[in-house]
């Protein structure tokens, strides 16, 4: 990763009702990130995911089905998934995907060669706010910035986010915070494909 940049990575989404509000957090405080889709969730949300794009950010590939049983597929099975969230997802915005991150980040042996046979990278992450789980904001935030600095990779949900106990998703809670942090550490939030150019 270059000079003192930060990598914002988004999971699980789009979210008609999440996604939007995110990407105006972002563009209000000129940050970028990398929004990595579930392939038939993007089929029900087209449009958001070109506006994903058209706002300057990325979306990368994130599974067709997300299933929980991702790290028990053979090679063909994880093959097929992989395969059509990366036909739909570059069919919808017009750029192929050059990250993949499996579910919940969990793997086998497998991925490795058959994501070198597709020309996709492994995404992995530093910083985990565990956001499906935690709806506590303050905690979720401690977790994303301790120790945050240059060349971490933050982990974010946009889809399957917790909630507040006011019933807010807690990334739209947490973000405007963490965008503030960044800036205050002059740490510039960028997308993957900016960190780690081809």
């Amino acid at each position: 990763m270059r000079r003192r940049e930060v990598a914002l990575t988004i999971d699980d989404g789009p979210d008609p009702e999440v996604t939007p509000r995110v990407l105006d957090l972002l563009d209000a405080a000129n940050a970028k990130a990398s929004f990595f889709c579930i392939g038939r969730i993007a089929e029900r949300h087209p449009a958001l995911c070109r506006e994903i794009v058209r706002r300057g950010h990325r979306v990368e590939n994130h599974g067709y089905a997300h299933s929980n049983a991702f790290s028990l597929f053979g090679p063909g099975a994880m093959r097929r998934d992989i395969v059509r969230a990366q036909a739909t997802l570059a069919d919808l915005t017009g750029e192929a995907p050059r990250f993949f991150r499996a579910t919940a980040g969990l793997r086998n042996p497998f991925l490795d060669p058959v994501l070198h046979g597709l020309g996709l990278t492994l995404a992995t992450w530093t910083r985990r706010a565990y956001d499906t789980r935690t709806g506590d904001p303050e905690r979720v935030f401690q977790r994303l910035s301790q120790h945050l600095g240059p060349g971490d990779i933050v982990l974010m949900h946009d889809g399957h986010c917790a909630r507040t106990p006011a019933g807010e998703p807690v990334i739209l809670v947490v973000l405007p915070r963490l965008l503030q942090t960044l800036a205050e550490r002059q740490l510039p939030p960028v997308t993957l494909n900016q960190t780690l150019p081809p």
